[in-house]
Order: C-alpha cells, then sequence, then structure tokens
C-alpha cells in the first residue's frame, strides 16, 4: 500500500481562543484552533485546516483584503505569513511581545500590531520592482498608552486608528507625519476597560464600548456646537480647527444585569453594533439612535468574539470555554452554521464501511458523527451519563454501537438518528471495549471489572452468553470481517480466539509475556496483532496459535518530557508503548498511536517503520518536547509551572472554578494541570486512501495525496485547451481525453466525452491508461447525475469494467471513491426504471401482445369485419414494433407513425414501409 500520507484536515475541534473572520466574499469563515487556523467555506459546505503550525496557541490573525496574505500570531509574539491561496508559508518573525490584535490596513499596505501598550506599524510584505520578496520592514510606532492595548480599529480610508485600552481611555492616531500631532487625540471618561472603538462612515463620529456597558459617542465638533449655540451664517470666517475637538455627545449603557461585555464589533454600512457579554447573550443595535435591533443567547459560556461579513448578513460568534463556533443570519433569524466540539478528550473513533463519515466518543459522553468531506458535524448523541469508551460500526454502515463506563452498550439508528437498543449485564460493570460481529446480529463487549465477555443478540436485546475463561480484566476486543472469529485479550497475557456459533467454547489461550493494550486483526481473520505495555507488537497466526512476527517499536516513539517530570525523555517508561493499532486492508501494514507525539506506520512482512507522523508542534501541551527550556528550570522545577492567575487583573480571571490537580475538562485556560499529549484510537478508513488519529488536538485526518503521481503520458506534447481541440478535430479521441484530464477543465472533458462515437468507447478504454481510469469513472459518475444520456454513460461504464476490471478489482482502494460515484448514477437509474415501468405496466403488455408485426389492409379487414374500402381510415392505428428496417437501421416510433400519417392516400404505402 501507499505510505505518502500527508496532512489533510482537522476535525472534532472548530474553535479554540483568538478571533474569527470572516473571507472578503463572506464565504469563508476563519477560526484558531489550537495553533493551526481553520477554513470553513459556507458556501459550499467544505472545510480545510492549514498544515502549518504554530510552536503555542494562536492568539490573533489577520487576512488582507485581497484575500492573498493571512498573518497568524501566538501567544508568544511568533508570527507566520502564509500566501492563503496556495497555503504556502512565506516569512516567519518574532514580535518578542503579546500580541493582542493584528490588522490590515484596508488598502493592504500596512498592517498594525498591538504589542503590550504599543501601537506597532509595519509595512505589508510583497514583491518589490526586481521581484524580490521583501521581508518585514517596521513603519511607525506609537506609544501613550500607560496598560495594554486591548484593540484597534483602522479607518476606511487607512489614514488614521483608533487604539482601546485597560487605562480606560482611547486614542486616534494617523498614519502620516504631516497629521501627527494635530490629529493625535486622548478619549477618556470611561469607567473600566474600553474594549472597542469605531468610526462611522463619514468618520466624524466614534462610538467606544467598555466592559462595564457604557458606549459613548463622539464627534468632532467645536464647544458652541456642542452647547448649542448658534453661529452666525452671515460671517463667513475660516474653519478654526484649534476649537474643534472630540467631544462626547451621548451617552448608552446596555443594562445587562451585572453581566460584562466581552467583544464587540460595528459594521460601518448599515451602521449595526453587535455585542457579545459574559452570559453568553448577543444584542444588535442600529446606531447612532441606539436602537436594539435582536437579542439572543448562545448559552450559558461568554462569547469571545464576533465577526460580521462584508454585507452585514452574517454574524460569526465564538466561545473558546465550549469550543463553540455559530453563524447567524440576523435578519432571517437562522444559523448558518452551529459546530460545536467535545468539551472533554476523545477516547475512540471509528469510520464508517464507505470511509465518508468519522464517529468519535469523549469523556464528556457525547458521541458525534463528523462527515469526512465537509468537515461538519451532522449529529451528536447525549444518551450516554457517562464517558464512551468505545464506537464501532456494522458492516452495512446503519447501525452504529457505542460502550460507555455508564455500564450500557447502546445501538445507534443512522438513518433517523435514534438509539433504539440498550444492552446491559446482570450486574453494574463499566464497559471499557467493544465488538461489532460484521453481520450486525451479535455484539460483544468487554471491561477491567469483570472477567468474562459479554455477547447479545441485537435483534432481541437479551444477553446471549458470557465467555469466561480470562484471569485478569478484559482489555480489548476485536471480530474479524469474514469468519466471524472474536479475539479478546486480558490482563493476565493472554489472547483468547472464540468461535461465537460454534457448539464448544472451549480455547486455548495465546500467551503474550506482557500486558496487552490494543489488539487488531487482519481481515482475513487469519493474523491478529497485540500490543503490549513492553513497546513490542506480537503478530499471531490464529489457527496455529504461533508468534510469527515482532515489532519492536521502542526506538521509534518520540516521546516527550513533562514540565513535573525530574528525568529525561530518554529515561521515561510512560509512553514507549503504543495504546491502539489497526491493520490495514490488506493486512501488510499497521498505524499506531499512543500517550507520545508520534503516530508509526509499520510494514508487517519486513518488520520495518514505514513513516512517523509527529501529532503536534505545541508547546503548550506536555509531552512534545523532548528537551526543556533550561534558562526556565530551578531547584524546585519549572517556571512554566508556577500558577500566575492570581496576578490577573480582572477578577474573572483570578477566579479558578477547576478541580484541583484535574487532568480533564475543556477549559485549557484555568486548569491547573498542564494537558497531555496522547493518540487515544487510531483506524485505517476503508478506502485506504486515510487514516484518522484521535488526540489531544483533535480528530487528525492524514490522506494520500493523489496530485503526487508520475504520469508519463505524452510528456512533449504542448498541452493547451487549444491543441486539445484540435486533436479531437483530428478524430484522436484517446490523445484528447488524456489532454483534457492532464488540464483538468471540466469543460474540456465534458466536450471530448461527449464527442466520442459509440462506435469508437470500447477501443478508446482498452488503449486509456490506467492512471485516467479512476478519474473517467468520476466524471462519469458526476457527469452523469444530470445528463439525460442514460445509454450513452451505461455504454462507457460497461466499456471501461471489461478493459479494466482485473486492474480495478486488485486495486480496490483506488477505485474506492469513482465506483461510489457510479454507484450513485446505477442507482438513480433504477429507480427511474423502476418507477417509469410501474407506470407503463398496460401499455407494455399492449405493445409486446402485438408480436412486433405490421398488420396488412386485408388483415386488418379480416379482423373488423368490413371491407377493403373502409380500411383507409383506420391507417392511424397501424403501430410498427419492428426495431429494423429493411436496411437494418432503426427508425423511431414518431418517425413510422409519420411515415403512416403522410401515405394514408396512397395504395402502395404499407409495402413500402415493409
Amino acid at each position: 500500500m501507499k505510505s505518502d500520507f500527508k496532512f489533510s484536515n482537522l476535525l472534532g475541534t472548530v474553535y479554540r481562543q483568538g478571533n474569527i473572520l470572516f473571507s472578503q466574499d463572506g464565504k469563508q469563515l476563519l477560526s484558531p484552533v489550537g495553533n493551526r487556523i481553520s477554513v470553513f467555506d459556507l458556501a459550499n459546505n467544505e472545510s480545510f485546516t492549514f498544515a502549518y503550525e504554530h510552536r503555542k496557541n494562536i492568539a490573533t490573525f489577520d487576512l488582507n483584503k485581497q484575500g492573498t496574505l493571512l498573518l497568524s500570531v501566538d501567544t508568544d509574539g511568533r508570527a507566520i505569513l502564509v500566501n492563503f491561496r496556495t497555503r504556502n508559508v512565506l516569512h516567519h518573525f518574532n514580535f518578542k511581545d503579546k500580541c493582542y490584535s493584528v490588522k490590515f490596513s484596508p488598502d493592504g499596505k500596512y498592517f498594525a500590531l498591538a504589542v503590550g501598550r504599543f501601537l506597532q506599524i509595519w509595512r505589508t510584505p510583497d514583491v518589490t520592482q526586481d521581484r524580490q520578496f521583501a521581508p518585514f520592514v517596521r513603519y511607525r510606532v506609537h506609544a501613550g498608552h500607560f496598560q495594554d492595548i486591548t484593540s484597534f480599529t483602522w479607518s476606511h480610508d487607512s489614514r488614521f486608528l483608533i487604539t482601546t485600552s485597560k487605562d480606560l481611555t482611547s486614542r486616534v492616531w494617523s498614519i502620516n507625519s504631516e497629521e501627527k500631532e494635530m490629529v493625535a487625540t486622548t478619549l477618556a471618561g470611561h469607567r473600566d476597560y474600553v474594549l472597542g472603538a469605531y468610526f462611522n462612515s463619514t468618520q466624524e463620529i466614534i462610538y467606544t464600548i467598555s466592559k462595564d456597558g457604557a458606549v459613548f459617542t463622539w464627534e468632532y465638533i467645536s464647544k458652541a456646537e456642542k452647547e448649542g449655540i448658534e453661529v452666525d451664517s452671515d460671517e463667513e470666517l475660516p474653519e478654526d480647527l484649534s476649537r474643534m475637538s472630540w467631544r462626547i455627545t451621548k451617552k448608552n449603557f446596555f443594562y445587562a444585569n451585572q453581566a460584562k461585555v466581552k467583544c464587540c464589533t460595528f459594521h460601518i454600512s448599515t451602521n449595526l453594533l453587535i455585542v457579545g457579554f459574559s452570559t453568553g447573550e448577543f444584542r444588535l443595535y442600529e446606531m447612532p439612535d441606539f436602537n436594539m435591533v435582536q437579542q439572543l443567547s448562545m448559552g450559558q459560556n461568554p462569547v469571545n468574539t464576533v465577526s460580521v461579513n462584508n454585507t452585514g448578513e452574517w454574524l460569526a460568534f465564538g466561545s473558546s470555554k465550549l469550543g463553540q463556533l455559530l453563524v447567524y443570519e440576523w435578519q432571517s433569524e437562522s444559523y448558518i452554521l452551529k459546530q460545536q466540539g467535545h468539551f472533554d478528550a476523545t477516547n475512540a473513533l471509528t469510520y464508517s464501511p464507505d470511509g465518508s463519515r468519522v464517529v468519535t466518543a469523549a469523556e464528556d459522553g457525547k458521541i458525534k458523527v463528523w462527515d469526512v468531506t465537509s468537515g461538519f458535524c451532522l449529529a451528536t448523541f447525549e444518551e450516554h451519563t457517562s464517558a464512551v469508551t468505545a464506537v464501532q460500526f456494522a458492516k452495512k454502515g446503519q447501525v452504529l454501537f457505542s460502550a460507555s463506563l455508564d455500564g450500557t452498550v447502546r445501538a445507534w439508528d443512522l438513518i433517523r438518528y435514534r438509539n433504539f437498543r440498550v444492552f446491559t449485564a446482570t450486574e453494574r460493570i463499566q464497559f471499557t471495549c467493544l465488538a461489532v460481529e460484521p453481520s450486525g446480529e451479535v455484539v460483544s463487549a468487554g471491561s477491567t471489572d469483570s472477567y468474562e465477555v459479554f455477547v447479545w443478540s441485537v435483534q432481541t436485546g437479551q444477553l446471549l452468553d458470557t465467555l469466561s475463561g480470562h484471569e485478569g480484566p478484559v482489555s480489548c476486543l476485536a471480530f474479524s470481517m469474514e469468519n466471524s472469529v472474536l479475539a479478546s485479550a486480558s490482563w493476565d497475557k493472554t489472547i483468547r480466539v472464540w468461535s461465537i456459533f460454534g457448539r464448544s467454547q472451549q480455547v486455548e489461550p495465546i500467551e503474550v509475556y506482557a500486558d496487552i493494550l490494543s489488539i487488531t486483526i487482519t481481515p482475513d481473520g487469519n493474523h491478529v496483532a497485540a500490543s503490549t505495555l513492553k513497546g513490542q507488537i506480537s503478530i499471531f497466526d490464529i489457527a496455529s496459535a504461533k508468534q510469527i512476527g515482532n515489532i519492536d517499536c521502542r526506538k521509534d516513539i518520540i516521546s516527550g518530557r513533562h514540565l513535573e517530570d525530574r528525568f529525561t525523555s530518554k529515561n521515561s517508561e510512560r509512553s514507549k508503548f503504543f495504546t491502539s493499532i489497526h491493520y490495514s486492508f490488506d493486512g501488510k501494514a499497521i498505524i499506531a498511536g499512543g500517550n507520545n507525539n508520534s503516530i508509526c506506520l509499520y510494514d508487517v512482512p519486513n518488520e520495518v517503520l514505514l513513516r512517523r507522523f509527529i501529532v503536534s508542534r505545541n508547546m503548550t501541551i506536555n509531552g512534545t518536547l523532548e528537551f526543556l527550556n533550561s534558562s526556565r528550570m530551578t531547584e524546585a522545577g519549572s517556571l512554566d509551572l508556577i500558577d500566575s492567575s492570581g496576578e490577573y487583573s480582572d477578577l474573572e480571571d483570578r477566579i479558578d472554578g477547576s478541580l484541583p490537580g484535574s487532568k480533564r475538562g475543556g477549559d485549557m485556560s484555568t486548569r491547573s494541570s498542564r494537558p497531555e499529549i496522547r493518540v487515544t484510537s487510531v483506524q485505517f478508513s476503508p478506502t485506504a486512501n486515510a487514516f484518522a488519529a484521535a488526540s489531544t488536538e483533535g480528530l487528525l485526518i492524514y490522506s494520500v495525496d493523489e496530485t503526487l503521481i508520475f504520469d508519463p503520458f505524452d510528456l512533449d506534447l504542448d498541452i493547451t485547451p487549444q491543441a486539445t481541440l484540435e486533436v479531437l478535430k483530428e478524430k484522436d479521441y484517446l490523445t484528447a481525453l488524456v489532454m483534457a484530464f492532464r488540464l483538468n477543465e471540466e469543460y474540456l472533458i465534458n466536450k471530448i466525452y461527449e464527442s466520442v462515437p459509440v462506435s469508437d468507447i470500447s477501443s478508446v478504454c482498452e488503449q486509456l491508461p490506467v492512471i485516467y481510469v479512476s478519474k473517467l469513472l468520476t466524471f462519469i459518475g458526476n457527469f452523469s447525475v444530470t445528463s439525460q444520456h442514460m445509454e450513452f454513460n451505461l455504454l462507457w461504464i460497461k466499456s471501461i469494467l471489461i478493459a479494466h476490471g482485473t486492474f480495478m478489482k486488485s486495486h480496490e482502494h483506488m477505485f474506492s471513491s469513482s465506483t461510489r460515484a457510479v454507484k450513485r448514477f446505477i442507482s438513480r437509474i433504477a429507480e427511474d426504471v423502476t418507477s417509469l415501468s410501474a407506470r407503463n405496466k398496460y401499455a407494455e403488455q399492449f405493445l409486446v401482445s402485438t408480436n412486433g408485426t405490421v398488420k396488412t389492409d386485408d388483415d386488418l379487414n379480416e379482423e373488423r369485419g368490413s371491407t377493403s374500402d373502409d380500411s383507409d381510415a383506420d391507417d392511424d392505428n397501424d403501430i410498427s414494433i419492428n426495431s429494423d428496417d429493411e436496411d437494418g437501421e432503426w427508425v423511431g416510433f414518431q418517425e413510422k407513425k409519420a411515415h403512416l400519417e403522410v401515405s394514408n392516400d396512397d395504395s402502395d404505402s404499407d409495402e413500402e414501409l415493409i
């Protein structure tokens, strides 16, 4: 199998901390997920996560107005500049201090950063005239605030900025040196932190919002205008700017019942002010009249960030405590997107049989169904009352089973999304492992509280059998996909293989010389592999119960040092083993993960390491660093272990509601113990082109990049759309089709595909290179759904299967997605043909009863009992069912009917037609 897996997407986490923003067209939403950034395409229902990683969690980021440059900054001030369209990292830079906000100017020439109490303005990196990339160049630094800057806003003409600070003031700055002294102004008067300040469309009014819920309206007027003194308009005096200043003209308050303002934003074109509160409530106000438009709540946790798209129709909210992301259309009062990750750590995952969905189970007792293509959560099940430890699909993929510490095993219907069976044991025990018989008729579960394996009938819900024999707690179970053989592993260092449908349940144990943490069976049911506490993966033959292979994994595992460790990572035994392993579809590879920072892919026949994947480079997670920073190490331990939350200036930041020493929980910012890097479950996709890993960072998806396949076909040919059309005119259909696929232009492929004559389809398919078979099948599957040429498409599919069916059978994983597309087309045809035949049942019986003959005038006269003189009146009722005329060419029904109608007065018309 292929081993060139690359990071593809991050599921299970939609928002962690920092700001969120819309793209310029308003169709994409960017959200920070730990030390990465995810992009949700709201129009096409897709998402992707950038492959690059920061060293720590992202604090702030921004996308320029042109949609080309993405600048993200982590909590330490380290920035990464990325080409947003190509997803390539362009530059790394360190601002050497904590950054609270970063924003590009509307004209794209500058970007500003709030670094501590300073406002730094930098020139946007670009390509100069000599075509060389210019690094970051600082343009100006503004200093004036006495405490940290909380936010800032650009004016729409990119000339001015407004900053807000914890020193209860706002300040107006200018980009130009000529206006620097004249424009610099301090806006004071608030009694709490100023969280936001915004210009209106004329830039003559400023709105400032403070944490205590006060909204001040400032206008650039003279003292006389503020006091309402009329000025004599007859005197044409020049405007005295020395008398003009920013003055408060109106004060408004939210009155939110002691709730604090957490975030706010302002949309200039619609004068819409959006505010989020610490109680989970958000409000919409119309300025400058301060009329409340809507008041809604997204939960009981604080709204940490808010963003609005350019048209002002969609509002995006993020809550870091729940990891929740919400896109709301305020005019229609409907949700565009509502996503939430697991509140707690994930315990298990499983792929659906078609590989289109992934199901995760977590400590919070929830089960979530994720769509692999879109990256969105489709459903959430909350019936379990305790942590869910295992999930697994039945073979048909419509039934999901889950085991939990609440003492139940549940069966879920994924068509109606409901729980339809609950399985329990004779006594209350906590189930930690699960296995489902391929047909879905039998489900089994084990527990560390008991030495037995429990087997239930899915149809009746009754306990069928209790398999006894283990002398220790049962740690893991696995069913074979072919022969329904159940393998169970226990802390008694044995593996037992059970024949569930056999008469005798006496089995001989397979001895393993260490505690077993995970087992997996090959799809054919011949071999079983076990991961042990000693860092070994032992492989056994089930029929002979003999060991046939062993992989030493200790030297391949990258384990980091925890902050509280008094020993180095080299001497640590904490993570020198794998807690989850899984066989590939062909049984020739094993993927393994555990409580460490590495996922290893092994070649089973040669017992060697093929690839090693680093789970995360996030330094805020324990175990990602092999060596700690010696400058922060003291005799009492690392300085990073010191809890400095009591030094925060805000009361809500100083209050810690978590349990002392708690290592689990969704709010990582208040935990007294740092999260640890670990992989709880790994599994290959049934399509064999991807695998998933449930980790501390979320659900990581790694897939094979098919664009790396080498194609040696016609490398010396100048391939352009014009050249492709020229080849098509020469009726070289095979070359034209291949050129169109290499150009990847859908309209070109469509034109050539429909231009191929029916007689040449088989020869084109026979000579088509194998590398294009999957692409052609995928195109036919997608194109035929809306196409009316059913028979034409079916002829293509038939010719491809005849020419390349043997290769497709031996390489099923390469054609999984394309065959699914073809299946959708065929199933649609089947439905249409079935319904059509049902509606035309009697018409078909009538047509068949005519035996395919055209009756002459004499036959008709004999049946009707009339003379030949009256036969011309009934010529319109003569229907020909023959599909061939005398030349062997097919003539349509309407065409023959037309011939009959035209030749009513011609006595020889029937003979000519026959």
